[in-house]
C-alpha cells in the first residue's frame, strides 16, 4: 500500500512539474494584420534632416520608449517582446523600410492593438521625426 501511494505521488509530482514547464514555454505569436494607414499620413514627409544631432536625439528617445519591445537593433527582440500576442516588427525588413516616412510615423505614434499610442508621451513633432529618422538607420 505504501509503495503504491509513493508511486502515485511520484507520478503526480512529475506530471505537475511537466505541466509547469510546458506552461512556461513561450507561446506562438501571431503575425499582426496589415496596417491601415490613412492617406494623410502616407503623404507626410519628415521635417527633420537626418544629421548627427537628429539621429542622436532619435536614438535617445528610441532607447527610452521603443527599445523594450523592438530591441536595441530594431530586431523585435526587446525584453517585453516575448510577452506580446503578436510578433514585434523588425525594422531591418525591406517591407518595413519600404514604407513612407508618414506610414512609419503613424505606426509609431498613433499605434494600434499592442502598439501603444505615443502622441501624448512624445508630444514634440521634431522628436517624433527624430525617432523616425533613427529607425531608418536600423537596416
Amino acid at each position: 500500500m505504501k509503495r503504491t501511494l509513493r508511486f502515485s505521488i511520484a507520478i503526480l509530482s512529475l506530471s505537475l512539474v511537466a505541466f509547469l514547464l510546458l506552461a512556461m514555454l513561450p507561446q506562438d505569436q501571431k503575425i499582426g494584420a496589415p496596417w491601415s494607414v490613412p492617406a494623410k499620413y502616407k503623404a507626410m514627409k519628415s521635417t527633420q534632416k537626418a544629421d548627427a544631432t537628429t539621429l542622436n536625439t532619435g536614438k535617445m528617445l528610441y532607447t527610452k520608449h521603443c527599445k523594450s519591445c523592438h530591441g536595441g537593433g530594431g530586431l523585435g527582440d526587446g525584453p517585453k517582446s516575448s510577452s506580446m500576442k503578436t510578433k514585434v516588427n523588425k525594422f531591418k525588413d525591406a517591407k518595413f523600410q519600404g514604407q513612407t516616412d508618414g506610414e512609419i510615423y503613424f505606426e509609431s505614434f498613433v499605434g494600434r492593438d499592442e502598439m501603444p499610442n505615443f502622441e501624448k508621451k512624445i508630444a514634440d513633432e521634431e522628436e517624433r521625426w527624430a525617432i523616425v529618422s533613427f529607425v531608418r538607420t536600423l537596416k
